[in-house]
């Protein structure tokens, strides 16, 4: 099995890598290969696909439209060949039609909505959400499995001032709780993303990612 962390200027690449490549010893899964890359060819044959983000939306964008025919490659691998995809942070946000971060701007538009700033409804409350937040199930995906979730569950770590507001109220299959309900896991098909860094989540973070890597929608 071979795994794409896209480098496209952007994310926790080898924070990231280094969460993969020890889910993958945790899973038993020796045969794995984790390659971070900035080659298109690479991430079309990969067998699951992963894109880290951290920064403004519109930067991301940017840094990923740079590089020359990734986007185009990343389309084809998951939206012509069904290979399993993993948005981290505003990764999962890119994944939006529009991002509405300092202006207005496009996203990738594989799953519908857009990424808004987070209002919590206590003033008091500080932007960017930053910290740990255990999750609510908004219903049953493959990447939960075995995660214990709502009060006494696990924690995820969150750092970040926007949301991903989803069009269809069935893409999001976890949420958190920062003065109203926050997105964070969607899930479309073949595609998911995470609101909260799956790297720097510990417990939880690496049973997600080791779900990931099993995954078979």
């Amino acid at each position: 099995m071979s795994v794409a962390i896209v480098d496209y200027g952007s994310g926790n690449l080898h924070s990231a890598a280094k969460a993969f490549e020890r889910a993958a010893r945790e899973e038993n899964l020796a045969s794995a290969s984790i390659k971070v890359t900035s080659d298109p060819d690479i991430v079309r044959r990969a067998d699951r696909v992963v894109l880290p983000g951290v920064g403004a939306f519109a930067d991301c964008k940017a840094g990923l439209a740079a590089v020359p025919g990734m986007i185009e490659a990343m389309g084809d691998a998951v939206l012509k060949q069904g290979k399993p995809f993993l948005g981290i942070c505003v990764g999962m946000q890119l994944l939006a039609t529009r991002g509405l971060e300092n202006g207005v701007f496009e996203g990738l538009d594989w799953v519908p909505g857009d990424v808004v700033r987070i209002s919590p409804s206590d003033p008091a409350m500080k932007i960017p959400h930053m910290g740990w937040n255990t999750l609510g199930r908004r219903r049953d995906h493959a990447l939960l499995a075995d995660v214990p979730l709502g009060a006494s569950g696990l924690h995820a770590y969150f750092v970040h001032s926007y949301r991903f507001a989803a069009s269809h109220a069935e893409d999001i299959v976890a949420e958190t709780d920062y003065g109203g309900a926050v997105a964070a896991l969607i899930a479309h098909g073949n595609i998911a993303g995470t609101q909260f860094h799956p790297e720097k989540s510990q417990t939880l973070g690496l049973k997600l990612i080791g779900n990931f890597l099993r995954w078979s929608p």
